[in-house]
């Protein structure tokens, strides 16, 4: 992992105050404003209340007294409003089912903050924590065990407090308590690790500058041979309401329609709505498909098809790794895949045809990250544009085994290039074609036929 360690007052012209950059969260562009990895070995910049705490030698931030009440670190300013912040955070041990390893936002002193906590019953809960009086926002059962990293963000805006875990929100609600205040690592009675701590002011826009570069993930080796022909279905089912999926659906290839009526409305409920881990398999949907299928978090598609694409085939809006592996679409006037959240959209052994676009990292959402497609042992007919992306936030495609048919002119542009904007906005097309650095391909990795 490339690691870096930003100080708090970033990228900001000499004679900027701390307070100012504060002030900047509230505006209506985001913008990473503070992280730390750790890889530096030491943790200047936090200020430490209980506990024993260290950077061990691969650069995690440890707390390991597991019999501390309260051990907290904090950084940031206490002005910070609206803003969101992110960390990985690993449970080493925990004393009792109410022992937690958390992340806080808004703290206004040592016991008064918002905190998502990770709890010895496998819990995860967001708090409301003043003084000895704790109010749960929300919750969820995660299953919770020790030693798995587990990426919690905890997001405040205005007296909205929202809680994710693995990319999933697990908690959502209003609240009063604090409006400004730092960011906070935080364990009662439990041993814990902490590393990669970003602030993004989120609330309000896209970020002004790129997130940390991450090297391009690589084309996975060959699973299967190159898509062949559309199955029939072996039953239809009318849906009348969005089909939640946690764990695995497997539908038999039933076709399911009903959702919606079939145009690019983009209030559309999905056909599927797939929780953090869960996998589709074996599906075919028809027309009306609605907003197609939404994963709220790393989520695996096998098998899938979509006959007539409405709004979007998927939306992947949380989370770090998506796959789609088999299957294809048909008729997206404008995409199918939409890649909302952060991470890598893996694309193997799949077909598309008369579509705007294959895939597209968003250009314009409230909230931006670096983002990555791999594309591998795909078919494309009568479509657009395979994959555009962001290159002004670091986004990166890479490609192989391309076959793309009927295009004898090679009208096809394989990797589009966009200026990611705020939200409100409309990107901008800077350029197309390989580049060795976001556009990843030689000319042997696309056939034509």
């Amino acid at each position: 992992m490339h690691r870096r360690r930003r100080p708090l007052v970033l990228a900001v012209c000499a004679g900027v105050t701390v307070a100012a950059l504060a002030a900047s969260m509230t505006s209506a562009f985001a913008a990473t404003i503070f992280t730390d990895t750790f890889s530096d070995g030491d943790a200047s910049g936090w200020s430490k209340s209980g506990g024993t705490w260290a950077v061990d030698g691969a650069g995690v931030f440890q707390q390991s007294n597991a019999g501390s009440e309260l051990a907290r670190q904090f950084a940031g300013d206490t002005g910070w409003t609206d803003y969101a912040v992110q960390a990985r955070v690993r449970p080493g041990s925990f004393g009792s089912s109410s022992a937690l390893v958390g992340l806080a936002a808004r703290s206004t002193s040592s016991t008064r903050m918002y905190r998502l906590a990770l709890l010895g019953s496998g819990r995860a809960e967001l708090q409301a924590v003043n003084g000895s009086s704790v109010t749960a926002i929300g919750s969820a059962p995660l299953g919770v065990t020790t030693g798995t990293w587990y990426t919690l963000r905890v997001e405040v805006n205005g007296s909205t407090i929202r809680g994710f875990v693995n990319g999933a929100q697990i908690a959502s609600g209003s609240n009063s308590l604090a409006g400004a205040g730092r960011i906070g690592l935080v364990t009662a009675y439990a041993s814990g690790g902490f590393d990669d701590v970003v602030v993004d002011s989120s609330g309000g826009g896209t970020p002004t500058t790129p997130p940390a570069t991450s090297t391009p993930p690589t084309t996975s080796s060959p699973t299967a041979p190159p898509p062949s022909g559309w199955p029939t279905p072996t039953s239809s089912q009318k849906v009348d309401a969005t089909i939640p999926v946690s764990g695995t659906f497997d539908g038999g290839l039933r076709r399911y329609y009903g959702i919606g009526d079939g145009g690019q409305s983009e209030s559309q409920d999905p056909m599927f709505e797939l929780a953090a881990g869960a996998t589709l398999r074996n599906v075919i949907i028809g027309t009306p498909a609605g907003d197609g299928v939404h994963c709220e978090g790393d989520c695996t598609l096998v098998n899938v098809w979509w006959e007539d694409v409405g709004e979007d085939a998927a939306t992947f809006r949380g989370g770090t790794t998506y796959t789609v592996d088999g299957g294809g679409a048909r008729s997206a006037s404008d995409k199918v895949f939409q890649h909302n959240g952060p991470g890598t959209v893996h694309i193997r052994n799949f077909q598309v045809e008369n579509a705007g676009k294959l895939y597209r990292a968003c250009g314009n959402c409230s909230t931006s990250y670096q983002r990555h497609v791999v594309i591998d042992n795909v078919v494309v007919r009568d479509t657009d544009t395979i994959a555009g992306i962001n290159t002004n936030w670091g986004d990166t495609a890479r490609f192989s085994r391309v076959t793309i048919v009927g295009d004898p002119d090679r009208e096809t542009s394989i990797c589009v290039k966009y200026k990611g904007v705020p939200k409100g906005s409309e990107p901008t097309k800077i350029g197309e074609g390989a580049d060795g650095v976001n556009c990843l391909y030689s000319p042997s990795d696309i056939a034509y036929r």
